[in-house]
């Protein structure tokens, strides 16, 4: 989303988390779909996180949706509150 941004330059290490999935999205399809489909603007949605509980399904769109927000640095104590109350802790 940046104007640096490139495939070769980018780390997908900042998540080593073996359930952690990185993919390369050039295109900006998913941040387009995101915002039309969950957030309901024509655009792209980034640095947005979307945080679904374990029994959101997937039809249309994923639901319920738990919580979101942005930039996710900005919004990480209330990320925070939210994965503590999914969590239950």
């Amino acid at each position: 989303m940046l104007w640096s941004d490139a495939r070769e330059k980018w780390n997908g290490t900042t998540m080593p988390d073996t359930r952690v999935i990185h993919f390369w999205d050039g295109d900006l399809q998913v941040g387009q779909w995101f915002a039309k489909q969950v957030d309901s603007f024509e655009g792209i949605s980034w640095d947005t996180y979307y945080l679904y509980g374990p029994d959101a399904t997937w039809e249309n769109t994923p639901l319920p949706l738990m919580g979101s927000g942005g930039t996710i640095y900005e919004e990480r104590e209330r990320l925070e509150m939210q994965l503590r109350t999914l969590l239950g802790k």
